[in-house]
């Protein structure tokens, strides 16, 4: 079966560009190639998948639970038969390598297994009545048609662990994938039709994002909008959404703090600090950017920490040796090298590979930056790509403080087996995820998100549904009385 598609899918019909000028050009980030077009659909269209959403809500929001969990297991099982292809086509028009490409797929239809599950569990509540002749408490119910904005890093997993948790709840869907990635969410959207998704209850539209954004905003008949990307976008869709005063739910951006004490074994906090910087390219929101190591182990950490980054492989992502892919666009490796440059002029001591040396323009070789202070942008500013600052603490209050210097409040890591320590820092990191003496902190069973300017509401675990229903209080009196 052929998991690649040109066409948008509205209201279960395939549908090609109104012309050939109206589309987008993918490419292939890490050789330039272009992987094809898609349409660049306009607001026409874009309201033809609301009303295809809206209508199929009707039925749709009635469902069986039992039946909303049967295709999104179907749906699961599509994703595990087609694992493959979905990872091969995701490394050709995202770059990541291919063996994080698998682990994403795995990653996604997780989401689609756990939601099943959860469709079955949208429990109202009991209340005692003052009057015991009265019935008193509340349903759940789904919202309506949710929008769902997704960016381009995580091109697969971004879409089900929304759109499992709104389908579950009953509601439909109109998916707006990021223009980088659009083939990985038309792929989803065929294997969601093989599972017998009812027809307006999946839709994906490609085109431009701002197009997307006015479209569903203005409508009174979007319920719910979901995005995942930068604050700065973020903002914007809150204040668009306040016009018609939608459930919002929005995971931004991040700067995650990455706590070293002195009691634990360096070499396992390295390779920790290195697999939670440099997964993805560093391209992540929950990535390490800010390392603070305790002073006494500081300079034996840069080492091991420098040594472990240049031996990393980077080149093309279908390579199975290769774990640095390349960089989204060539905009993002001007943006790391601008941070690089800003750090060495305020007196940072950098590592790395010469650029020199970068298998393509697209690819950043990573860098490290030593000794950061908070003068430099780095300290302040989301690092999307692999370039890693780390510097020194001597104290914890002090380390607590530096970490929540941040407008952000994702994720965040320590790392120390001093059980009154892991308590403080625990409760002190202003963070909406900590992970501690781990950096796998993620899955379906997890409510993911994070606080201050880093997002609103929660997605995964049992929480995820929750951001796609209403509550209805009901109160039955006794009209023989």
């Amino acid at each position: 079966m052929s998991l690649w598609t040109d066409q948008t899918f509205i209201d279960g019909q395939w549908q090609p560009a109104d012309s050939p000028a109206a589309r987008i050009n993918v490419i292939d980030p890490g050789n330039e190639e272009s992987l094809g077009h898609v349409p660049d659909a306009d607001a026409t269209r874009m309201q033809q998948a609301i009303d295809a959403a809206a209508t199929a809500f009707t039925d749709w929001r009635h469902a069986a639970v039992g039946e909303r969990a049967d295709i999104l297991l179907a749906w699961y099982q599509g994703m595990q038969a087609n694992r493959e292809d979905l990872a091969r086509l995701m490394t050709r028009e995202q770059g990541k390598p291919i063996a994080e490409a698998r682990g994403e797929v795995d990653y996604a239809a997780s989401f689609l297994r756990w939601f099943a599950e959860e469709a079955r569990r949208t429990y109202g509540a009991t209340i005692p009545p003052e009057d015991p002749t009265m019935a008193i408490g509340t349903l759940r119910e789904p919202m309506g048609v949710a929008a769902i904005i997704t960016p381009w890093n995580f091109p697969l997993a971004m879409i089900t662990r929304k759109v499992g948790a709104a389908i579950a709840a009953g509601c439909t869907a109109i998916v707006k994938p990021a223009s980088q990635t659009p083939f990985c969410a038309l792929a989803l959207a065929r294997l969601a039709d093989d599972a017998g998704m009812p027809t307006g209850v999946f839709n994906v539209v490609t085109g431009a994002g701002r197009q997307f954004a006015d479209t569903v905003c203005a409508d009174d008949r979007v319920r719910a909008l979901s995005f995942t990307g930068s604050t700065h976008v973020g903002r914007s869709l809150l204040a668009q959404a306040a016009d018609t005063v939608k459930a919002t739910s929005m995971e931004l951006g991040g700067n995650a703090p990455f706590i070293v004490c002195e009691d634990v074994d360096i070499d396992v906090a390295v390779e920790a600090a290195v697999a939670a910087k440099f997964q993805t390219s560093g391209q992540d929101c929950v990535a390490a950017n800010r390392i603070f190591v305790h002073r006494s182990i500081y300079d034996a950490f840069v080492d091991r920490f420098v040594a472990r980054m240049d031996a990393m492989p980077v080149g093309y992502g279908l390579d199975e040796n290769n774990e640095i892919g390349p960089l989204i666009h060539t905009d993002a490796v001007a943006d790391m090298q601008s941070l690089v440059d800003d750090a060495r002029d305020h007196g940072a001591v950098i590592h790395g590979r010469d650029q020199s040396q970068a298998p393509g323009p697209q690819f950043f070789m990573p860098q490290a930056i030593a000794g950061f202070t908070h003068e430099m942008r780095i300290a302040t500013e989301e690092s999307f790509g692999p370039v890693a600052a780390i510097a020194a603490f001597d104290d914890d209050a002090d380390a607590i403080a530096a970490a929540n210097d941040t407008i952000y409040g994702l994720a965040s890591y320590i790392y120390t087996h001093d059980d009154a320590r892991i308590r403080t820092f625990l409760r002190g990191l202003d963070f909406g995820m900590v992970g501690i003496n781990t950096m796998d902190i993620t899955g379906p069973h997890v409510p993911f998100g994070g606080v201050k300017q880093s997002g609103l509401g929660r997605e995964g675990a049992h929480v995820g549904i929750e951001e796609y229903l209403e509550t209805k209080y009901y109160c039955i009196g006794n009209a023989h009385r």
